[in-house]
């Protein structure tokens, strides 16, 4: 089996690297990303492409499956950029797999295409895909699923699986979260989770995890498996501000969602960090997930509960660490972060 992974350089794309390397079945693995990465990874091969703008069908003949995973979450300020990679790339790419023949495709969605809905009682994949308005990320998901529908009308041939998992946490890709959601200003050694005394006790707020090693798995069942459609992918148990407390020995500190929202929408106006208040809406918007369709059909059984994956990202964050990737490398902010701070704060980026 011929696998290209496209996004492979990032938080899920090296974890399936790892998964499908493991597997006797996949003989070769093609990681495509905009920028090359240093990383070696057994089986696989780099090829150089921006979604938006190159040319994805000579990459994708003979595959026998694409995983497109590639996503911008930055330049948070530069929403005409955003939508050009993450819509009308994906449907580039979506259209690049019809063409070449392939005949699977599986596709990162995310939690986040949810319409609103329950946190006291998980949804199962029926639920609305319409998205949280306030959140750009929220809406691209959401529409991005619509072109999917339409693809797999177009292209029925296909095998068309869609993956939509909760927040993804793994030490490797600490750096690059840190970059992506908190910025250049955020003092790394406060992190270490024996320093963390107070969690926010934000009223509903309560999201899932899971360990990107496990999503990586996710994906690699995904290809190999003779399956369709969508899954939802979780680890128990859900966060909340008393689980986390209970998993970082923190005391819970009511905070009033508004007052929340105020100091993200402030902070990012001010470019002392990058993520909008969109994400603040999207976490308390979203619904819990019921993922018994992933473990029944796929097999899917995560190796860490959600609580381990929170950790093993805090203990990577307050050291610093990464992978020798573009996206996930510590160093990709430049020396002193000055990089980060001279493109705006997710304003633009990086050149």
């Amino acid at each position: 089996m011929r696998v290209v992974v496209v996004g492979a350089s990032g938080n899920s794309g090296t974890s399936l690297l790892k998964s499908l390397a493991d597997d006797p079945s996949v003989e070769s693995i093609l990681g495509v990303a905009r920028r090359k990465p240093e990383a070696d990874f057994p089986k696989t091969k780099w090829a150089e492409a921006d979604i938006a703008t190159g040319e994805l069908e000579p990459l994708f003949r003979g595959a026998d499956a694409v995983v497109h995973l590639a996503w911008l979450i930055q330049p948070s300020r530069d929403l005409s950029r955003l939508w050009r990679v993450n819509v009308e790339g994906s449907t580039r790419v979506f259209h690049a797999v019809g063409q070449a023949g392939v005949p699977a495709l599986v596709y990162a969605s995310s939690v986040g295409a949810y319409s609103r809905g329950p946190k006291r009682e998980a949804v199962d994949e029926s639920w609305p895909i319409n998205g949280i308005p306030t959140s750009f990320y929220s809406r691209h998901k959401a529409e991005v699923e619509r072109r999917l529908d339409c693809f797999e009308q177009e292209w029925p041939e296909v095998r068309v699986v869609r993956l939509r998992p909760g927040l993804i946490f793994k030490r490797e890709a600490a750096s690059g979260v840190r970059r992506l959601f908190a910025g250049p200003f955020l003092v790394n050694p406060l992190l270490r989770p024996s320093l963390i005394l107070v969690v926010p006790k934000i009223p509903g707020l309560r999201f899932q995890a899971v360990h990107s090693y496990d999503i990586g798995e996710a994906y690699r069942l995904a290809v190999t498996s003779d399956v369709r459609g969508a899954f939802n992918i979780a680890a128990e148990p859900v966060l909340d501000a008393g689980e986390l407390g209970k998993i970082l020995g923190a005391r819970p500190v009511p905070v009033p969602a508004g007052l929340a929202r105020l100091l993200t929408a402030a902070t990012w106006r001010l470019h002392l960090q990058p993520t909008p208040p969109g994400w603040l809406d999207l976490a308390l918007g979203v619904p819990i997930l019921d993922t018994t369709r992933a473990r029944e059909e796929l097999g899917w059984r995560p190796s860490w509960s959600a609580g381990e994956a929170l950790r093993d990202l805090l203990e990577g964050l307050s050291k610093g660490e990464g992978e020798n990737t573009p996206p996930l490398a510590p160093g990709t902010g430049g020396p002193a972060r000055i990089d980060e701070i001279t493109t705006g704060v997710g304003e633009r980026e990086k050149l």
